[in-house]
């Protein structure tokens, strides 16, 4: 195996490990906000599930991300394309972790493997729909459906469950809740692990398969068990700005808020991996946490932090894009 496919296989873990810590927000957010457990004990519990889902979700979005986002053939003998998609990806998710900005590590990925892409073949290299109807048509349309679909379910839950314990004393109503949010929290913790975990898995099958290493059909399972360990490891260690800004910023949540918003987001997860769309955990758990506060008033939404997180989501793909593109340049260059 040449040195630059280990190296780069290493920087994919890496960015597997930036996710995990970017998106640690996303997994405990709601049971941190509402206390139901510590920092360190919430980022223990969602890293647990988040391995576990190995164990549940099949292979389709890492399968997406290998065969549906750009055209293998691209790929094919040059071992440092994948290289560059990484890094330019990793630099822009770091930049975001470090100033607290819960952005689609997803989408970071896929604007980084569209850079090399556009530069090395153009923009027929892009894969907008496969024959299943997948591909970054797809991806896309998710872009904006996720954070939408994610606040009408928590909304819609927030509402129903308000009416089935309009008569229930509040203190009742909060401990019911906050045991229940341990159910919540897991099983978005398994629908991020499920989904977050095989977009890195999908990348370095990607690799191995356009060196002649692996059959990009059959992976094998070592990938994805390294990349759900080390996304497990990014999230044991959490990125605590970001948390911040998702449990504490966002909107005040009580412990059934945190239910509702969590359930939403775990249904919206498990809905998109089953079809193989890498849809942005980020943006579903936001979104929830939004219905949640919405279905209070509208003002119960800090908007000022909402506008920051939609603008670090504009510009995740278009950034990533362009750093991918100049590193990718920039390494042509120096290879002659």
């Amino acid at each position: 195996m040449e040195l630059i496919i280990i190296v780069t296989i290493i920087i994919a873990l890496a960015y597997d490990f930036l996710n995990g810590m970017n998106d640690a927000a996303n997994s405990i957010a709601t049971i941190v906000a509402t206390r139901v457990l510590s920092p360190g004990l919430a980022v223990i519990w969602a890293a647990f599930f988040n391995f576990a889902a190995i164990w549940i979700f099949g292979q389709e979005v890492s399968s997406t991300m290998s065969k549906g986002v750009i055209d293998q053939g691209i790929v094919d003998g040059d071992n440092y394309f994948i290289f560059c998609a990484l890094t330019g990806a990793m630099l822009w998710v770091w930049i975001c972790t470090n100033y607290g900005l819960p952005i689609s590590v997803s989408h970071a990925l896929i604007g980084g493997l569209i850079g090399p892409a556009v530069m090395k073949g153009g923009a027929d290299t892009l894969i907008w729909f496969t024959e299943d109807g997948k591909g970054l048509g797809l991806i896309f349309l998710f872009i904006f459906l996720a954070p939408i679909i994610g606040m009408f379910v928590a909304y819609v839950l927030q509402i129903i469950t308000l009416w089935l314990f309009r008569k229930s004393r509040p203190n009742r109503v909060d401990f019911l809740f906050r045991i229940l949010q341990l159910s919540s929290s897991a099983a978005f913790s398994l629908g991020h692990g499920g989904n977050d975990a095989q977009k890195t898995a999908g990348v370095i099958i990607l690799l191995l398969a356009s060196a002649g290493l692996a059959d990009i059909d059959q992976p094998p399972m070592w990938v994805f068990y390294m990349c759900y360990s080390v996304i497990s490891l990014g999230t044991m260690l959490g990125g605590w700005k970001v948390i911040r800004t998702m449990g504490h910023n966002l909107t005040p949540l009580r412990p059934m808020g945190g239910f509702c918003a969590e359930t939403a987001g775990a249904i919206t997860l498990f809905a998109t991996g089953s079809m193989g769309i890498p849809a942005s955990t980020t943006h579903t758990i936001t979104g929830a946490i939004m219905g949640v506060g919405a279905s209070r008033r509208a003002s119960a939404v800090r908007w000022q932090v909402v506008y920051r997180i939609i603008g670090a989501w504009v510009f995740t793909i278009p950034a990533t894009t362009m750093l991918s593109s100049l590193i990718y340049l920039l390494v042509s260059a120096i290879n002659g």
